[in-house]
C-alpha cells in the first residue's frame, strides 16, 4: 500500500500527484490519500476516467475537522 499526504500540496496540483501514485501501482494495490476535506470530487473524477480504478473497494474515513483518509484501490 502507497500512502500519499496530499495537505501539504497546493489544491492545483493535488488530483495531478493523486493521479501519478495511482498509475504507479500495480494491479490489486492500494493508494491511501490523507486530505484536509472529503474527496467524493475525486472520487467521482477517478470513477469516470480511470477504468482500473475500484469503486466498490473505495472507502474514506474521517479522522478528524481536516483529516480525512481514503483508499483508492487499483484493479487486479
Amino acid at each position: 500500500m502507497t500512502t500519499l499526504d496530499v495537505r501539504e500540496i497546493p489544491p492545483v496540483n493535488r488530483h495531478d500527484r493523486i493521479h501519478e501514485a495511482f498509475h504507479a501501482l500495480d494491479p490489486g494495490e492500494s493508494l491511501t490519500i490523507v486530505n484536509d476535506h472529503d474527496p467524493q470530487p475525486l472520487y467521482y473524477e477517478m470513477a469516470a476516467e480511470i477504468p482500473e480504478f475500484d469503486e466498490d473497494g473505495y472507502e474514506v474515513e474521517q479522522e478528524g475537522p481536516e483529516r480525512f483518509v481514503a483508499n483508492l484501490p487499483k484493479e487486479a
